[in-house]
């Protein structure tokens, strides 16, 4: 039991930032996805001695991205409480310009949940088009158009010119 907890426990310490960022990317509302990262490393705790370890990402992965579904699911039908600011520049890749980070996750946020899911899974994390279609049980051909849509989705949208009238903040709730 004490070494199944220090592996947890080193694993975490290591993956939980890209958990969350991945989460985030998800989800679009950093409240959630520390929900969402909160329940899956709980699940993952329970089935850590069953889990191996050369497979503890991928594992992790697609409980982030069925997880993030299912939040998404019970909470489309809610409203989100407003209010809060919440700074997104974590969330996106390093050693790009905030500017330029703020408009890629605005532009995220902006696609429908299932093309964001493939874009996050597709270019953030690295997965193949069998990965994500094995861990949003879709099938390739879903993917591959999905993935296309998206792409050209966001190239429409960070091509366009930027409101200055948007803080460089997201109100969490903000559609």
């Amino acid at each position: 039991m004490a070494r199944r907890d220090a592996e947890f426990t080193e694993y975490v310490a290591k993956q939980r930032t890209t958990l969350l960022r991945a989460a985030y990317l998800l989800c679009g509302d950093w409240g959630l996805a520390e929900d969402v990262v909160q329940i899956v490393l709980v699940k993952a705790y329970l089935a850590w001695p069953r889990i191996r370890k050369e497979q503890a990402d991928g594992y992790l992965r697609r409980m982030i991205a069925r997880t993030a579904i299912d939040q998404w699911r019970s909470n489309r039908r809610s409203v989100l409480p407003g209010g809060d600011v919440i700074d997104t520049s974590s969330a996106a890749p390093e050693g790009m310009a905030y500017e330029e980070r703020h408009a890629l996750l605005e532009s995220l946020r902006l696609l429908p949940a299932r093309q964001r899911q493939v874009v996050v899974l597709r270019h953030w994390w690295g997965c193949s088009v069998a990965e994500v279609a094995r861990d949003l049980r879709i099938t390739e051909g879903t993917v591959k158009s999905q993935t296309a849509r998206a792409l050209e989705r966001l190239k429409v949208l960070l091509a366009a010119p930027p409101d200055s009238s948007k803080p460089k903040t997201e109100m969490i709730g903000e559609s």
